[in-house]
């Protein structure tokens, strides 16, 4: 649960504006810009969760109620939620990025009672974005000035054209000291502001002056398409810097998550299920510019874990739909390190990873300057799977013509053989290693076999992240018919409010039995009732904000998209069955525990008491006959 109409300055959004965002965003086209999602059937998407690592997709989504929820973690909520944990927004950030999406100009207010008021100054991501946003602009100007002669001609020498460089949003950082800084600072941007953006930093007399001069730029993107910060190009020999240079770390700029192109790619990546994974910003530029639309790079970092988890996301890589991953490296040393360090991460993969290397070493762009595009493109096709890459490697560094060379060269690939994923495959890579070693099977089969069960073992993929812990949630008992009824209600309240409301209404908190789904049934009626429900995203929040209960929290994420247990859609006939049902498992129980005490009062000294029970015994039979008969289907 979070706050809403959370102050900023001296204001707050106003509810009913909230309300209006939360009504008008399309939950799963916000969240399909970071996670690939697939049909779930009945109506829900699925896809791998974002906020934890996962073979199989746990990630639910409803598009008819604009909520998400994690089986595996149990985050779930609103697109306002989603934002504020997927980019680490605070919850105004997050309405306002929906509603400048949206088109819904918001409203602020000084306190419930004052008159609506102008905007006040939007949070720290957005203005952060809006300097990056404003750079851009800047540096594009800037590459058609006269300075800029070297870093077109740069462009131009590597096969990208005018057009190409407004693809990418190319521009050139002029050859001052604080062009940008006083551009920025005209337009309103603060001294802190243009610091904590990495687009300005502080000179030795205390006044601030730009990051980057002299220099080729590239915006770069996050998944969504805002720019969070630019890589920038050495053009100049008397520059001393280094040959690239990026934005440092920023609140929205974290390199080991960041992928050039992304934001270009996501959608080819999830259609075809392939990325190619090259090594520089030319290298995309060449690769998209090829027919080749599914390229990304790192940005001034090696590819890493946090790469892998934004890449398994987009392309849906799941035990149900493997992806593939090529990587493109140079042959040189450099290239081929990197390589086996990419052999290293492809247990987290559960698709198959492969590597394409030129065969005259050079890079994709190179290769489409030297050979033209069809080459970018043969060089992706012929990729080879990485294990063999790797395998090729390791014995090539030994001599093959002598016992000790052959047996150091098993001992240093037989942990490779023991690392991939798919056991099925091994044996036939032990014999695959021998015939390379020109060795007999046992002994490379006998290494693999120790390699496989030593400290250093591969194996299976790791096991995921355990899920975060929840404070106080409890998991309903599922196992249990009363539990799983109980359950079934709760859902209809939440996901049918306008069908289910009345009669859902009329069965008192007591008939639930469950702890968690007693608070869960009280959330709804302080939340005013099913009955006053239109449904979506706003009623649901209306309750979890109801809930004071932790694990009541989580559970209303959870049975806000889990789907109903009917084939098709829900009607009158379905709700009266289920909270009949619910009531069933109730009176029984009331029943069971009056005949107990019946049994335990003396109806001679005590014979009014006894008869008085007596009577409501036969009055809750009765009932309990009526439900029975509901509960199988009459009405």
């Amino acid at each position: 649960m979070y706050a809403e109409g959370v102050a900023v300055m001296a204001g707050r959004i106003r509810d009913e504006d909230i309300a209006l965002v939360r009504e008008r965003t399309a939950i799963a086209d916000v969240i399909s810009e970071v996670v690939t999602l697939k049909s779930a059937g009945g109506g829900n998407l699925k896809g791998l969760c974002p906020f934890h690592d996962e073979k199989s997709p746990s990630f639910n989504v409803s598009p008819a109620r604009n909520v998400f929820y994690c089986f595996g973690c149990g985050v779930g909520g609103d697109a306002i939620k989603f934002l504020m944990d997927a980019e680490h927004l605070s919850f105004v950030e997050s309405v306002e990025r929906l509603a400048a999406r949206a088109g819904i100009q918001l409203r602020y207010v000084e306190d419930d009672r004052s008159a609506p008021r102008p905007r006040p100054q939007q949070g720290q991501r957005q203005r952060l974005v809006a300097a990056h946003a404003a750079a851009v602009d800047f540096y594009r100007s800037q590459l058609t000035t006269a300075g800029a002669r070297p870093a077109r001609e740069f462009l131009a020498g590597r096969g990208f054209d005018r057009s190409a460089a407004e693809r990418y949003g190319c521009g050139f950082a002029p050859d001052g000291w604080d062009l940008l800084t006083k551009h920025l600072r005209q337009q309103g941007f603060t001294h802190d502001e243009l610091v904590t953006a990495g687009l300005s930093r502080p000179a030795r007399s205390g006044s601030l002056i730009d990051r980057f001069r002299r220099r080729l730029m590239w915006p770069i993107r996050d998944i969504t398409g805002d720019v969070i910060g630019f890589g920038a190009r050495k053009l100049f020999d008397d520059d001393d810097g280094p040959k690239y240079l990026n934005t440092p770390e920023t609140p929205i700029y974290k390199k080991s998550h960041v992928l050039y192109g992304i934001d270009q790619a996501k959608r080819e990546i999830a259609k075809q299920g392939k990325v190619v994974v090259v090594e520089g910003y030319t290298d995309v530029m060449a690769c998209h510019l090829a027919d080749v639309p599914t390229a990304v790079a790192t940005c001034g970092t090696a590819f890493g874990g946090d790469h892998i988890s934004v890449l398994r996301r987009v392309l849906f890589d799941s035990d149900e739909r493997a992806g593939e991953i090529i990587f493109t490296f140079d042959g040189d040393a450099a290239g081929q390190k990197a390589a086996l360090r990419a052999f290293e991460d492809d247990q987290r993969f559960v698709g198959r990873t492969f590597i394409a290397v030129s065969p005259d070493n050079m890079d994709p762009c190179e290769l489409r300057l030297a050979k033209g595009d069809l080459a970018v493109r043969d060089l992706v096709a012929r990729r080879e799977p990485l294990v063999d890459f790797a395998l090729r490697h390791v014995i090539s560094r030994f001599d093959l013509d002598t016992v000790d060379g052959r047996v150091e060269a098993m001992r240093r690939a037989a942990p490779l053989v023991a690392k991939i994923k798919d056991r099925e495959k091994r044996p036939e890579y032990v014999r695959k290693l021998a015939g390379d070693l020109g060795m007999e099977i046992e002994p490379v089969q006998r290494a693999v076999l120790n390699a496989a069960h030593g400290p250093q073992a591969g194996g299976a993929a790791p096991a995921a992240p355990a899920a975060p812990a929840r404070p106080g949630r409890a998991t309903p008992a599922v196992d249990s018919p009363r539990s799983m009824v109980e359950r079934e209600a709760l859902k209809l309240a939440l996901q049918e409010p306008v069908l289910a409301g009345p009669m859902f209404d009329a069965v008192e908190v007591t008939d639930y039995q469950h702890p968690v789904h007693v608070a869960v049934r009280a959330a709804v009626a302080a939340a005013g009732g099913a009955s006053t429900a239109t449904g979506g995203a706003v009623w649901i929040e209306r309750v979890r904000d109801a809930c004071d209960d932790l694990a009541g929290q989580a559970l209303i994420g959870e049975l806000a998209v889990e789907p109903l247990r009917i084939d098709g859609e829900p009607d009158p006939r379905y709700v009266s069955i289920t909270m009949a049902r619910l009531q069933w498992s109730s009176v029984t129980g009331r029943i069971r525990d009056l005949k107990s005490k019946i049994q335990r009062v003396n109806p001679v000294s005590n014979k009014d008491e006894y008869f008085a029970l007596f009577g409501e015994l036969l009055s809750l039979e009765q009932h309990a006959r009526a439900l029975r008969e509901q509960a199988a289907g009459g009405l």
